[in-house]
């Protein structure tokens, strides 16, 4: 019953502040475009994901009929891009946070519960990841697996479960010294139930507001690397790329900067409102499930 009335209590709090309705509003609106992209832009290969292509040039189309938001170079449409490339940004969000999730709250709680050398071992396991800088730990372990998408996705999630682990065992150490706890070890629980019904569940919640946040970096993080020509293959539907094909088109010509607007304002302005969306949602549970922040309104 009282889990039930706080799960009310946050989305009532979710759905009535304006900011974390805005995030609602955005991340609804590219799921529904993720969920309907066949229908908005028919696939004209076997491979929905590659973008289709109106000739070989190098400099791009203004918006047309034809191309409602204008091509790229190599004459990519960017409509169809940005539309299947809302499936791409909510396959690599979703699939990097929930493997950095399983990874650092599963070694978070194994160090923080049974502490000693097991605790030792994890912590210094993870500062020896910490010492490497996020971006280019990523970027140097792609280069070594080679281009790709998945690849990608693996240097995310190898070097992304750091902060997961050492938040969690912060909670799980001061957690695990309450009465309940006790008590359940004194009645013959096992380490397993312990943990995953007494003590995770009530330090899971900064997960929630630490994931949220990280499905927007993480599909940040994969556009830039897909932009510095890293992430996936060439025609892709993937937002970071169809960046990387407006670079040369970014200054426009000299008697008109901005007149390749189009190739860097879209695909930039699907990965703000995607980023913007989660990011405000992610506030939004800070503030209702943080106690201080609770306690100081």
């Amino acid at each position: 019953m009282k889990k039930k009335k706080v799960r009310n209590r946050t989305i009532h709090k979710l759905v009535t502040n304006p900011l974390s309705l805005i995030g609602i509003v955005l991340i609804v609106f590219f799921v529904v475009i993720a969920v309907i992209a066949p229908w908005i832009t028919k696939p004209e290969y076997g491979n929905p994901y590659i973008i289709p292509r109106d000739g070989y040039s190098s400099t791009p189309q203004a918006p047309s009929v034809n191309h409602p938001l204008g091509t790229t170079e190599g004459q990519y449409d960017i409509f169809y891009g940005i539309v299947w490339g809302t499936r791409t940004a909510f396959r690599i969000g979703l699939i990097v946070v929930a493997g950095i999730v399983l990874i650092g709250v599963t070694l978070g709680a194994l160090a923080g519960y049974y502490g000693g050398v097991i605790d030792e071992i994890i912590m210094r396991l993870t500062d020896i990841f910490l010492t490497f800088p996020f971006l280019v730990a990523a970027m140097v372990m792609v280069v070594l697996l080679g281009r790709g998408l998945n690849h990608v996705m693996i240097a995310l999630v190898v070097f992304g479960w750091m902060g997961y682990a050492r938040m969690i065992r912060g909670d799980i150490l001061a957690i695990k010294e309450i009465d309940y706890v006790a008590a359940a070890r004194a009645l013959g629980a096992s380490d397993f139930r312990i943990i995953f019904r007494h003590v995770l569940p009530n330090a899971i919640y900064p997960v929630f507001v630490m994931s949220t946040m990280d499905i927007g970096s993480m599909v940040l993080t994969a556009a830039a690397l897909s932009f510095l020509g890293l992430g996936s293959q060439v025609g892709y539907a993937d937002w970071g790329q169809m960046i990387s094909f407006a670079r040369n088109w970014i200054l426009g010509t000299d008697t008109n900067p901005l007149a390749y607007w189009y190739t860097v304002v879209y695909p930039g302005l699907a990965i703000v409102l995607f980023v913007l969306g989660w990011n405000l949602v992610g506030d939004a549970f800070r503030d209702i499930l943080d106690p201080r922040m609770r306690g100081s309104r």
